[in-house]
């Protein structure tokens, strides 16, 4: 009898490690655009959430009022008429704008409430005459390319 010479050998080759390792940086390069794209997205409707909440705060105060909008003289005016006894919000909600190098000032606090800075990247409240809350800046687009004011 025989003896065979073959030798079986287990593991890859470097061949098959290259290909595996191009492929990897191939699905990289292609998720990690995505991932970023989908961060900006959920943080510009983390934003829209919060301006829904301030605008239904403001509807529910102008209904419990009988038609008169929270006062907007200061910001704090405006806080306390919807924070106070948290009838209407525990607090104003965070405006973390979505893309913060272009609001290196966005601390998420209420501007002064009727002053249209435009680029601050918080809250802008029309006044009580109107009652329009709008995220405070009409300088950058969000990612469909509209304005953050327009929402």
């Amino acid at each position: 009898m025989k003896k065979s010479t073959f030798k079986l050998s287990a593991g890859f080759t470097l061949i098959e490690l290259m290909i595996v390792v191009a492929i990897i940086g191939i699905l990289a390069a292609i998720a990690v655009p995505k991932f970023a794209d989908l961060v900006t997205k959920s943080r510009e409707s983390a934003v829209k959430g919060s301006l829904g909440a301030l605008r239904s705060a403001v509807s529910i105060y102008y209904s419990d009022t009988e038609g008169v909008f929270p006062a907007s003289a200061a910001p704090t005016n405006f806080a306390a008429a919807l924070t106070t006894g948290a009838k209407y919000l525990r607090a104003i909600p965070v405006s973390a704008v979505p893309k913060p190098a272009l609001h290196p000032s966005a601390d998420g606090v209420v501007t002064a409430i009727g002053d249209w800075t435009g680029g601050t990247g918080a809250w802008y409240y029309s006044g009580s005459l109107e009652g329009v809350v709008l995220v405070n800046c009409n300088l950058h687009a969000d990612s469909k390319g509209s304005t953050w004011s327009t929402w």
